[in-house]
């Protein structure tokens, strides 16, 4: 919480080139299945929540932007191409995923569902385990290093060993 009351929410980008503030409270949050979603995600669709009403702050790095359509702009790392905006003349929506904390932001609409993939309602029932559940794996995993900037603010990025 800001220092009067105002929910403050903050993330960034997976490499720490770009983070942002938000101050205000969020608007809908949804999840996009439609086709120009799932490439600028690179998924099987595109969470985001409006940000219209609240304050957004750029507090390191600025983000790049694409034109997907005559009306619209997405915004995204041009370091590490992590998807940040959706920006149309209505307003600006944020990718939920690049919250410090995603799991406070609960979509509650499905958008473009005539692009949904036909094995998204599926995933859910697959089989899940945890990552170093791979026997196999493990070794290897048990070697990486994250460089993934951590989900809170930094006062510089990335650290000196790693420049």
């Amino acid at each position: 919480m800001s220092l009067d009351n105002r929910p403050l929410y903050s993330g960034g980008c997976q490499c720490g080139a770009v983070r942002f503030h938000v101050e205000g409270r969020l608007g809908d949050a949804s999840v996009c299945h439609c086709r120009m979603c799932q490439k600028a995600a690179g998924s099987f669709y595109m969470p985001l929540v409006s940000v219209r009403g609240a304050k957004v702050t750029w507090t390191r790095g600025e983000r790049k932007r694409f034109r997907s359509s005559n009306a619209v702009f997405r915004g995204f790392c041009g370091d590490c191409g992590t998807p940040l905006t959706y920006e149309a003349p209505d307003g600006m929506a944020l990718a939920i995923g690049a919250f410090d904390h995603p799991e406070e932001i609960a979509p509650s609409i499905q958008l473009g569902i005539e692009a949904k993939l036909p094995y998204a309602d599926r995933v859910p029932d697959l089989p899940g385990e945890a990552t170093m559940a791979d026997v196999a794996s493990a070794p290897f995993l048990a070697t990486l290093v994250s460089y993934q900037h951590p989900d809170h603010d930094t006062e510089n990025w990335p650290p000196e060993d790693r420049k």
